[in-house]
């Protein structure tokens, strides 16, 4: 192809672009949920968080279970506006005190319903929650409750 005919390609493709872009208007809430086994689903939480926050949006992050643990993402974010909860005791398998875990989780889980109810928020991240549901520290019906007003409140 000449250089005259991949002007024109590519200048029909800006275009097909720039009107898709265009049309885009709509802005709507997004509910991600990140699973599965093995390492990775935090870090890119924390990389979404990055990139919200990299754009001044203002961003709320929870972490239930690595609490107790140094965590340079949360050094690195927190510096940059990002709000942080976390949970006091820890990993549970580690204190083996279910009533402390169970009030530490509840906290932060009040922490969380604040900033999900908070419209100043772009972006929050609920760190290993799924763990606070299956030991039934965090009611599963109260999460779904949170999330479907969230949702509500933002079509």
């Amino acid at each position: 192809m000449s250089e005259q005919g991949h002007k024109q390609r590519q200048q029909k493709l800006k275009e097909k672009v720039d009107a898709r872009i265009d049309a885009a208007q709509q802005e709507k809430g997004l509910l991600l949920v990140i699973t599965g086994n093995g390492k990775g689903k935090s870090t890119s939480a924390f990389g979404t968080v990055a990139r919200a926050a990299g754009h001044g949006l203002k961003c709320g992050v929870a972490q239930y279970i690595k609490g107790t643990w140094a965590c340079g993402e949360r050094d690195l974010l927190n510096q940059h506006g990002v709000d942080f909860h976390v949970m006091s005791t820890g990993f549970t398998w580690d204190t083996q005190d279910k009533t402390a875990d169970t009030q530490a989780a509840q906290q932060i889980w009040a922490a969380c319903q604040s900033m999900l109810a908070d419209d100043r928020y772009d972006l929050v991240v609920l760190d290993e929650i799924t763990y606070m549901i299956t030991y039934n520290y965090i009611a599963l019906d109260e999460v779904i409750d949170a999330l479907r007003q969230l949702l509500a409140n933002n079509q």
